[in-house]
């Protein structure tokens, strides 16, 4: 198969296909004499696992190493589930963050509303933001 096939059987570009392939996610297929990369069908797992992969919130490098497990004859389940973890708890880290950065936008909009307009001095462009830097 050519790469606009594949693209089309993969749902994806065929410029990520080679993006895959040089960073070394996706191995690069033979080429025809004409140049052309003929791949594999076993070509569509692989990037339905990449996907899949990126769905579940791995980076490409963490793509990468469970790849070269697999590539390199060993079973990649225990790494990935550490990966996994590790993911789930640094999406915890960033919804405390975020909520914690809700907790202070509603409470600056709040304090925001009882403050006047004119009282804001032309050097501080806005006393609602220029006040609060103060408080942290």
């Amino acid at each position: 198969m050519r790469i606009g096939e594949v693209a089309s059987l993969s749902g994806l570009s065929d410029k990520t296909i080679r993006y895959y392939e040089d960073i070394g996610v996706l191995e690069a297929p033979e080429r025809t004499q004409n140049g052309y990369r003929e791949y594999d069908r076993s070509v569509l797992a692989r990037l339905r696992f990449l996907r899949a992969a990126q769905s579940a919130g791995l980076k490409l490098g963490e793509i990468r190493e469970v790849i070269a497990l697999r590539d390199g004859g060993k079973t990649p389940c225990a790494h990935v589930t550490k990966l996994i973890e590790k993911r789930a708890r640094e999406i915890d880290e960033s919804i405390a963050s975020l909520e914690r950065m809700r907790t202070d936008l509603r409470r600056l909009a709040r304090r925001a509303r009882t403050l006047d307009p004119k009282d804001c001095a032309p050097e501080k462009v806005c006393h609602v933001i220029d006040q609060r830097r103060g408080r942290r």
